[in-house]
């Protein structure tokens, strides 16, 4: 054969698979409809593991890499149970005939509630400066809505610097519907979510522990914050119930001190991490032809901080009132490495790499049941 006949040949391959996918897709729809009709949940893990299994043992008889080929399926799987819990959500959302307004709403995080209310059979208007998505009710202010009453969800998704005045204006007029905000920080929040609870508002509070662009919510955490109403947080929680999202309850305080370090710790390791090499002197280019695993995965990890908004950034660190704990531990950890290394103490440093592999050898075990 020639060149060019090998190439066709590769095209119509091309586009064999992708037919393959299209009905791999259409038949995880009808998966998720009998599953919802029998009671199954969305994802089974035993029916997995079995799979993805069965399609290593089969390409490695084809002469093909098992790796590929679980990497491949585990894709396809992403996508199939992406669709199973898009369809579970919409069959499940008890949205239908109920309204909800979200403030801040054509924002990122607050664009991705809107979309999964809406998924949910919600009636839903957008409070926001900026165009809500097409289709989308909206106001460019929420204070203009004489009835607020009309509303049994009412989402707090602006930037956390003006969410604070945002609560406390909502206090003041008491509407009936539960009130909640999105924000990664709630110690900037605390008058405002007070004024709401005194006020006798259903209020409570979330924090997705994901991005904007997430999809799948298997293996995402939704933190729920339990302020004594436990009306508002189970209604707060059904909206996650159709998903795979795993919902975890706690206090303010213990959900800040948490985040201090989940978000506060890493952003801060990345942020010096970026740093000492933009100060290092070293241009990027020649560091790049000397990269190794280790450095190439951590500096993946580090440009996707410094793309994310500075000021966002400095708010999770300079409003948190626990960030100086975790900002001092990692001055302290930086300053034992420097001191082991100094006083060439490997009894030191081994100390600290073992500490290291047993903390997160025990994480990574709990990770692996999850998933």
């Amino acid at each position: 054969m020639t060149l060019d006949q090998l190439r066709q040949e590769l095209d119509q391959l091309d586009g064999d698979m992708i037919a393959l996918m299209a009905r791999r897709q259409a038949i995880a729809r009808e998966v998720a409809a009998a599953k919802r009709a029998t009671g199954y949940p969305t994802r089974d893990y035993q029916r997995e593991r079995e799979v993805v299994l069965g399609v290593r043992r089969r390409a490695e008889q084809l002469g093909l890499p098992g790796d590929l080929a679980e990497k491949v399926l585990r894709l396809l799987i992403r996508s199939s149970l992406t669709t199973q819990e898009q369809v579970s959500v919409a069959a499940h959302g008890a949205g239908s005939g109920r309204r909800a307004l979200v403030i801040g709403g054509a924002g990122k995080m607050g664009g991705w509630f809107v979309q999964f209310l809406v998924s949910q059979g919600f009636d839903v208007q957008v409070a926001d400066l900026k165009a809500a998505a097409p289709g989308i009710a909206a106001v460019d202010d929420w204070r203009k809505l004489a009835d607020l009453d009309a509303f049994d969800f009412i989402v707090v998704a602006t930037p956390l610097g003006a969410s604070d005045a945002i609560l406390a204006e909502l206090a003041a007029r008491r509407p009936k519907g539960v009130v909640f905000d999105l924000g990664s920080l709630k110690s900037p929040l605390r008058s405002g979510l007070a004024a709401l609870t005194a006020a006798g508002v259903k209020v409570t509070s979330l924090h997705p522990m994901f991005g904007p662009a997430t999809e799948l919510l298997s293996g995402r955490h939704v933190v729920f914050i339990d302020l004594g109403n436990p009306d508002a947080l189970a209604a707060a929680r059904a909206l996650f119930a159709p998903t795979m999202a795993e919902q975890v309850v706690m206090s303010l305080d213990e959900h800040d001190r948490l985040i201090a370090y989940v978000l506060g710790l890493s952003h801060a390791l990345n942020i010096a991490f970026f740093t000492a090499l933009a100060e290092s002197g070293e241009a990027a280019p020649k560091l790049a032809r000397m990269s190794s695993t280790t450095f190439d995965s951590q500096l993946d990890v580090a440009t996707q901080v410094a793309e994310e908004s500075p000021d966002l950034y400095y708010e999770i660190q300079a409003l948190n009132d626990y960030s100086a704990e975790s900002l001092q531990a990692l001055a302290d950890s930086v300053d034992r490495l420097r001191k082991a290394v100094a006083g060439r103490d490997p009894a030191t440093f081994r100390a600290l790499m073992e500490q290291g592999l047993a903390y997160l050898k025990d994480r990574r075990e709990q990770v692996a049941r999850r998933a």
